[in-house]
C-alpha cells in the first residue's frame, strides 16, 4: 500500500491533536474543542504519551488513522508553514484537514481495490475517480473547503461496493450471518467461519471473533473497537485499516494483512 496515505506524525503539525474535538467517554478521559490543542501536544507537534495512550484513557486516539491527511496538509498544502507561526490561516487548516482526511481515507480503499485482479472489470473506472480524488486532494485551501464531500463519498461509495461484491464473489452467496442484524455488539463469533462475509458498517465492538476465518470479508466502515481478535484469519480481509486493527484485541496468533501492522498492545498484554 502507498505509505503517503499511512499517518507520519514526525512530518505533521499534530493536526488530529488539534483541530478534531472530542468528549468525555470511554475513549477520552476529558473534553476538547476544536482547534484547542491537546494537553499532551509538545511544542514538536508529538503526543508526550504516545506510548501508552490505551493506558491513560485516551482510546480513541489509538483507534484513529489521518490516511496521511496530516502530512499532506501540513507539508504540501501550507508549504510547511506551523498553525503556530501564523494565527490567520489556523482556523483554515483546521476546517481543510478533516476533509483532506476523508478524501485520503477514501484514496485507501480505492487503492485496496485496484490491486484486486477480482475487480479488473472495475479497474478503468476506478482509476479514474482515484485520480479525481487525488485532485481534490491537491486544491488551495479555499477550492477544497468548496468540495461537496459528500456527493463525491457517493460515487466512490458505488465503485467499492461493486468492488466488494466482485472480491467477495461466492462467498457472499454462502454466508448469511452478518445479514442478520445491524449491530453485533458483545457478540460470541468464535471460531467460525466467516469467509466472505459483509461486515460493513457493522457495529462488532467487544465481539469475540477469535479463531474465526475472516478471509475475503468486508470490513469497511465496521467498529471493531475491543473485538477479539485472537488468533482469528484476516490476512485477505478487505477494507480492513490500521486504526481498526489498533482498536481490537489480538495476539501474536492473529493473522492480519502484509500491509498492517500488529499493535504493541497486542504483544504488552501477554496474548502470546
Amino acid at each position: 500500500m502507498n505509505n503517503s496515505l499511512k499517518s507520519d506524525c514526525n512530518n505533521c503539525f499534530g493536526l488530529c491533536c488539534v483541530a478534531l474535538p472530542y468528549g468525555k467517554s470511554a475513549d477520552f478521559p476529558f473534553n476538547k474543542d476544536g482547534g484547542e490543542p491537546c494537553r499532551n501536544l509538545c511544542s514538536n507537534n508529538l503526543c508526550s504519551i504516545h506510548g501508552k495512550l490505551r493506558e491513560t484513557g485516551f482510546r480513541g486516539c489509538v483507534s484513529y488513522e489521518c490516511f496521511g491527511a496530516g502530512q499532506h496538509v501540513s507539508q504540501s498544502i501550507y508549504n510547511g508553514k506551523d498553525w503556530r507561526e501564523g494565527g490567520e490561516h489556523a482556523e483554515e487548516m483546521f476546517a481543510v484537514f478533516p476533509l483532506v482526511q476523508q478524501l485520503h481515507e477514501m484514496l485507501w480503499y480505492l487503492q485496496q481495490s485496484l490491486t484486486l485482479k477480482e475487480t479488473h472489470s472495475l479497474h478503468n473506472t476506478l482509476q479514474k475517480i482515484y485520480e479525481e480524488t487525488v485532485d481534490l486532494t491537491v486544491k488551495s485551501p479555499e477550492e477544497i473547503l468548496k468540495i461537496d464531500i459528500v456527493a463525491h463519498r457517493s460515487k466512490v461509495n458505488a465503485l467499492l461496493m461493486d468492488s466488494s461484491k466482485l472480491y467477495r464473489g461466492d462467498n457472499n452467496k454462502k454466508g448469511k450471518l452478518m445479514k442478520q442484524k445491524s449491530d453485533y455488539i458483545g457478540a460470541t463469533l468464535k471460531g467460525l467461519n466467516l469467509q466472505g462475509e459483509n461486515f460493513r458498517g457493522k457495529l462488532m465492538i467487544a465481539s469475540n471473533l477469535s479463531q474465526s476465518d475472516l478471509r475475503r470479508a468486508d470490513f469497511i466502515g465496521s467498529d471493531l473497537r475491543d473485538a477479539d481478535l485472537s488468533g482469528a484469519n484476516l490476512t485477505e480481509a478487505l477494507f480492513l485499516t490500521q486504526s481498526q486493527i489498533n482498536s481490537a484485541i489480538g495476539d501474536v496468533h492473529t493473522k492480519i494483512p502484509s500491509y498492517l501492522e500488529k499493535p504493541s498492545h497486542w504483544i504488552k498484554k501477554g496474548n502470546s
